[in-house]
């Protein structure tokens, strides 16, 4: 939105300097973008005197004059009839580029060289004369511009507005913005029209078939018009403003809308068929001329302006070429109304056109305003076109728009505001914005807003309008008093963070992969026909095949990051992800979304080093792994039992286990099938863990427990046992805890050995006891009488021996 200082200056007394008054309206809401001189166009044209002239040789029209422009003597060919010598001058030099869009260059005219050009008043679009050249003051001196010469001094102020502030799409709009930031009355053009002659109800009439669309429709009616060109002065509040002049009543429509903010539209009336107007929607598929000569296409909802046969103007948009004032216009149909702003703004969008008044329709402008314009065009066609008024004029004004009264509270104002503003000083800042304001008791008032503000619509709007002219500058920068609580942080996070921290500790790198797997990762994975993993969400526009279904396991992306490793030869790895898998419930329904944690471990068990051998990792490494994790994260019962069923053939038999807690599968730890390594184009060994985050939490103990440090020494005993191969060495432990002696403290088995000379079928477990008293020091003869106690009941147990000497 442009606008002149001069134009504003019409409607409202400005007594500040301009910077401060940008500023002031920046504040307010209104964003100034650019502050720029109107008639800086003119800085290459310069006063120029002439010191001689002469007729020019070829040419009796013409004359080559000597011009001293300040900086040196120019030839210069005129053809002015009024250049004499001694006379001063606005000169364009050359690169000069004018407003009509004329650049002036360095020419040969008929043999005699010009190097610029002895301008007119028109030409300079200061003035309308055409006849001679513009000639200056005596008092001018040669090289001064000519801008100052004159005296012309405007800024255009340029405006970023937001969407809801349609009022102030206008001069006037911003005159009462101005006016209520200066304190100041606003001026506002007085209208007066002459008394019309033959009734306009005589002459046309005015039909409304679609309110919903067109809830007001008002229209005069001016005879015996002189269509021509527009005054100086009106040519010149368009061109400040960035409008082109076309003819006097097609320019007075133009003005009134950046005067008012009401787009107005003039119809030939002698080229309406039957002499009136039918306000109605289109038939889809209907065509329609605009006036930009471009054919469109209409649609049933679109609005249209039509006489008694025929579309003539899209509604709030563009006028029809059928209906467009020209130079033989003699009577004139003014069209003022409220559009419907979703209608407009749907048909303009779908339309991809976009004008002046349909910019100002789809924000909304005032419904009350539409006869205030109207008759300000209708008094200014008559005025410069010299025509008759009809008399009276048609409304049609089917609905009524409801009268919007808002309660304020001024106690509520003052809190969301951070202000002290007395009901007094509120009151004032809203009748500065033609607010009606009653007081309803001391601390509420209510208000009505005035019609042209659009964007008012409850108490919060109220409270922004007193915040604005107030100053946002001046409310005072609070803050907040928190009352410092320490609040205990979430058990899922922290039970997250734990868990990365101990994997990162065990020297696993996590990584984070696409939510979006190939729909064959489940074949990769062995996985069974009935396997509920294969219960996968499709993607519907998936980027690739690879990123097709959402994932419901982590494995798959966690193997082919190993890939992309080994295919680097990075081939000891140990990484980790940490993420939701989704397990599909049906059609149309959200996904069952489980959070899990998996990881692999492959090559070496120690990085390369002169003080490690060389070893595999194997599946006490990652059952370790998983041993840390469930200790450091305060996990009890914990156990681990081999894996019988087959819900999971991606692991090798015989080298899996199966993680449980209080009787509940958290998820399983081993080594991968060599099937699924050849899938995943993998050679060396690989071992995996799998837990069900979700529910690992549930077994996550907050409670801390304090043991006061022994007083008095541990003793430990050792004992090897040869059991049957499938004898499990959790249950051997199990077993040793069932029996209940006080004594001892812990056992754990630090050796299983297989192979000679331990029979076939058989195998070793080293068992170490640690026994301890917390009440007195313990003998070596009551250790060993428990001891060998215990290894009896052991070997009993188990059917196990001691190995022979």
């Amino acid at each position: 939105m442009k606008v002149s200082l001069s134009w504003l200056q019409d409607y409202v007394t400005i007594d500040t300097d301009l910077p401060k008054l940008a500023e002031a309206l920046t504040m307010a809401g209104l964003e100034v973008d650019a502050l720029t001189d109107r008639y800086a166009y003119l800085d290459g044209v310069v006063v120029g005197a002439v010191t001689e002239i002469t007729p020019h040789p070829d040419a009796d029209t013409l004359s080559v004059c000597l011009v001293d422009v300040g900086t040196g003597v120019r030839q210069i060919v005129c053809g002015a009839p009024n250049v004499k010598k001694g006379c001063l001058a606005p000169v364009a030099l050359p690169g000069v580029k004018l407003l009509s869009g004329l650049t002036v260059e360095a020419a040969d005219i008929r043999g005699q060289t010009s190097e610029g050009m002895l301008c007119s008043e028109a030409e300079l679009a200061v003035g309308a004369d055409s006849s001679g050249i513009l000639l200056l003051p005596r008092k001018a001196k040669p090289g001064l511009g000519v801008a100052a010469a004159l005296g012309l001094s405007d800024t255009v102020i340029e405006f970023d507005l937001t969407p809801n502030r349609s009022d102030c799409l206008s001069v006037l709009g911003i005159a009462r913005e101005v006016a209520a930031l200066l304190k100041t009355p606003l001026k506002r053009p007085e209208v007066k029209l002459p008394q019309g002659e033959t009734p306009i109800d005589d002459l046309t009439s005015v039909t409304i078939e679609a309110p919903e669309h067109c809830p007001r429709y008002a229209a005069r009616v001016v005879t015996d018009v002189k269509v021509g060109p527009s005054p100086f002065w009106l040519q010149d509040r368009l061109h400040s403003v960035g409008l082109r002049a076309i003819n006097n009543l097609v320019d007075v429509t133009n003005f009134v809308l950046m005067e008012t903010g009401q787009p107005l539209h003039a119809f030939d009336f002698d080229r309406l068929a039957q002499h009136r107007i039918v306000v109605k929607t289109a038939e889809e598929g209907q065509t329609f001329k605009t006036l930009d000569g471009m054919e469109r296409s209409l649609a049933s909802d679109m609005l249209m302006i039509c006489d008694g046969d025929r579309p003539v103007a899209l509604a709030g948009i563009m006028g029809g070429l059928e209906s467009e004032i020209e130079d033989d216009t003699r009577n004139v149909f003014i069209e003022s109304a409220y559009f419907n702003p979703i209608t407009t703004r749907r048909t303009a969008k779908r339309l991809g056109l976009s004008t002046e008044s349909s910019y100002r329709f789809e924000r909304g402008v005032d419904p009350v305003g539409v006869r205030t314009a109207l008759d300000r065009s209708a008094q200014l066609m008559v005025e410069l076109g010299g025509g008759r008024l009809a008399k009276g004029v048609v409304d049609v004004f089917p609905g009524e728009f409801p009268e919007k009264t808002i309660e304020v509270s001024v106690r509520r104002t003052n809190r969301l505001l951070g202000t002290r503003l007395s009901q007094g000083k509120i009151e004032t800042y809203l009748r500065s914005v033609e607010a009606d304001v009653e007081r309803v008791d001391r601390d509420r008032l209510k208000v009505i807003p005035p019609t042209f503000r659009v964007d008012i619509a409850r108490p919060e709007d109220l409270m922004e309008e007193v915040a604005r002219l107030w100053g946002y500058n001046q409310i005072p920068t609070t803050h907040p008093v928190p009352e410092a609580v320490a609040g205990k942080p979430e058990k899922n996070l922290q039970v997250r963070n734990r868990l990365r921290e101990l994997l990162a500790g065990c020297g696993f790198s996590e990584i984070v992969t696409y939510s979006f797997i190939g729909r064959d990762a489940c074949d990769r994975l062995t996985l069974g026909s009935e396997d509920r993993r294969r219960q996968m969400v499709s993607i519907l526009n998936p980027l690739t095949e690879d990123q097709e279904v959402m994932r419901t396991s982590l494995l798959p992306g966690l193997l082919f990051t190993l890939y992309r490793n080994s295919t680097q030869r990075n081939e000891n790895l140990r990484i980790f992800e940490l993420g939701k898998t989704f397990m599909k419930t049906g059609q149309d329904q959200l996904p069952d979304e489980v959070e899990m944690v998996s990881g692999l471990w492959t090559g070496e068990r120690y990085e390369k080093s002169w003080h490690f051998k060389e070893t595999k990792v194997d599946f006490y490494d990652m059952k370790g792994v998983v041993e840390v994790v469930c200790a450091g994260l305060n996990t009890n019962g914990v156990r681990f039992t081999p894996l019988t069923s087959s819900d999971f053939p991606y692991l090798r038999p015989g080298h899996a286990a199966q993680i449980s807690a209080d009787n509940q599968v958290l998820g399983t730890v081993g080594e991968l099938s060599r099937q699924v390594l050849t899938n995943f184009g993998l050679k060396e060994a690989i071992y995996c863990f799998d837990l069900n985050l979700d529910l690992l939490i549930n077994h996550v103990s907050e409670e801390k427990h304090a043991e006061a440090l022994p007083r008095f020494p541990a003793t430990t005993r050792d004992i090897a046992l040869i059991a049957d191969d499938h004898s499990e060495a959790q249950g051997v432990l199990d077993f040793i805890a069932g029996l209940g002696q006080e004594l001892i403290e812990r056992v754990e088995i630090f050796d299983i050995y297989k192979g000679p000379p331990i029979p076939e079928g058989k195998k070793s477990m080293a068992l170490r006891f640690t026994y301890r008293s917390f009440e007195r020091n313990l003998t070596d003869d009551e250790v060993n009488t428990i001891h060998e106690a215990v290894t009896l009941k052991v070997l009993k147990q188990f059917n196990a021996q001691l190995p022979t000497a």
